[in-house]
């Protein structure tokens, strides 16, 4: 079995933390040295660090029919680095403060795709840029009656335009192997359910 380092509670040692932008997101810099795997301290890094609340990913999933519900809306990290910058995801937010991450789940899929979801299954939860973000996502499967789902939807005030769109699994697993799905939370939730959509059919469907 690989030995998993374990540096201690005075591993880090933040010499510097500065703030450099605040809006709706925030980006401090940090002036920082960390204890290396020879046990010493090693020199003084300097590291932009981008702040943002921590995040829910729900993949509804209709179990009867074996579909899942998928949105897809404009994304302004796309746009110079890919030929369509409005990708196909699952529904998302954002925690707010005194929020439980499951609450999160069931109020994003009403306001993003109108679904009321009936139960949810953890799949994991996970840093997706640890290198220069403190994001840490938590991702679901949701149960729900894909019949009648579609249509646009989202927060006028917010500036939401999110199209809905109801899928069969295995054309939803080829867009992730053709590349057509290309957002880590959705690549994530699909493979996972892949790799166990025979034990959650057998209890949801």
């Amino acid at each position: 079995m690989t030995e998993t380092f374990n540096p201690g509670p005075d591993a880090v040692e933040i010499i510097e933390r500065e703030e450099c932008f605040r809006g709706f997101y925030r980006l401090d810099r940090f002036h920082l040295r960390h204890r290396q795997f020879s046990g010493e301290m090693g020199p003084v890094l300097r590291r932009e660090l981008f702040i943002r609340h921590d995040a829910v990913c729900v993949l509804p999933y209709d179990a009867v029919t074996d579909s899942v519900v998928l949105i897809e809306q404009f994304r302004v990290g796309a746009m110079h680095k890919a030929t369509n910058p409005w990708l196909v995801e699952l529904v998302a937010g954002l925690i707010d403060k005194h929020e439980e991450p499951d609450e999160v789940a069931l109020r994003e899929a009403e306001e993003e795709a109108g679904l009321t979801l009936t139960s949810l299954w953890p799949i994991t939860r996970y840093f997706p840029s640890p290198g220069g973000s403190d994001e840490f996502v938590h991702l679901f499967l949701g149960r729900c009656d894909s019949a009648g789902v579609g249509g646009i939807h989202g927060l006028e005030e917010e500036g939401e335009d999110i199209r809905v769109q109801v899928w069969p699994f295995e054309d939803a697993l080829q867009a992730v192997k053709d590349g057509k799905i290309n957002n880590a939370a959705s690549i994530i939730a699909l493979q996972w359910l892949a790799l166990n959509r025979a034990e959650v059919r057998g209890l949801w469907g």
